[in-house]
This record gives structure tokens, C-alpha cells and sequence, in this order.
């Protein structure tokens, strides 16, 4: 592969644009059949792995949340997830773009992750349908 192929991938795979790196183990939550499958398939291209589904019991690095309006309560959905990845990890959360099925406010998504107590660094176009916000934990102070 040339390294002009090699920044094609970079624009195209938006696992990279995420983010994601080789080793990464990364917790899937909120699979459905409307998750984009080639988001999926990129992540675990970049990574070099399987996504882990729900019922893994160890601490990753990423969890990914797929997240709907009709999914429940969002602010307990993050504090969930806060508690699966390893310190210093992060929390993409994915939810449909505006007009679509399950489209949740972008102030909710803030006041959510803020009561969490999460702080949005980034926000994504994700795929097609799927907008993505990546939360992170505050740096322990010491």
C-alpha cells in the first residue's frame, strides 16, 4: 500500500478520525440493527480486534454508546459506562443525527455528560445516520 493509499484510509475509515489505535480494547453498548456497520468494522480494522460486547468484565479503553432517545436515561447510561473503562479511557457516544429516528438534543447530550461528570472534547460526523461525541473523565488531580 502507498502512503497515498495510506491517507485515503486515514479520510475514509472513520475509526481513524475517532481515534482509535492498534491494541485498544474497545466495550460496544447499544448494538442494534441500526448501528453503522462500517464503523464498526473500521474500529475493529484499526484496533486489530473484535469489539467486546456487553457482558465483558474487565476495564477497556473505549466504551462505544450507541445511544437513542427511546434508550432510557442518558446521564445513567454515561455513569454506567464511566465505570467499564480504565482510567484516562473515553466514552464515544453515538446517537442518530438530526431527523432521524431516536435523534437526541445535543443539550441534553451536554447536560448529561456534565452531570455525569464527564467534559465533550470532540464531536463527529459518524456515518450516515450517526453523530458521534467523544466524553472523557477529568485528569485525577494529585
Amino acid at each position: 500500500m502507498s502512503a497515498t493509499a495510506d491517507h485515503a484510509e486515514e479520510r475514509t475509515n472513520p475509526a481513524t478520525r475517532l481515534g482509535f489505535e492498534p491494541g485498544q480494547v474497545v466495550q460496544e453498548i447499544g448494538y442494534d440493527d441500526d448501528v453503522d456497520q462500517d464503523l464498526r468494522e473500521g474500529i475493529e480494522t484499526v484496533i486489530g480486534q473484535d469489539l467486546v460486547d456487553e457482558d465483558y468484565d474487565d476495564v477497556c479503553d473505549v466504551v462505544l454508546l450507541w445511544f437513542r432517545d427511546e434508550d432510557g436515561d442518558l446521564t445513567d447510561a454515561l455513569v454506567d459506562a464511566i465505570g467499564l473503562i480504565d482510567e484516562g479511557g473515553q466514552i464515544w457516544l453515538l446517537t442518530p443525527k438530526t431527523g432521524r429516528d431516536g435523534y437526541v438534543e445535543p443539550s441534553d447530550i451536554n447536560e448529561a455528560a456534565q452531570t455525569a461528570g464527564l467534559s465533550q472534547t470532540k464531536s463527529i460526523n459518524a456515518g450516515k445516520d450517526w453523530a458521534g461525541s467523544r466524553l472523557v473523565t477529568p485528569k485525577s488531580k494529585r
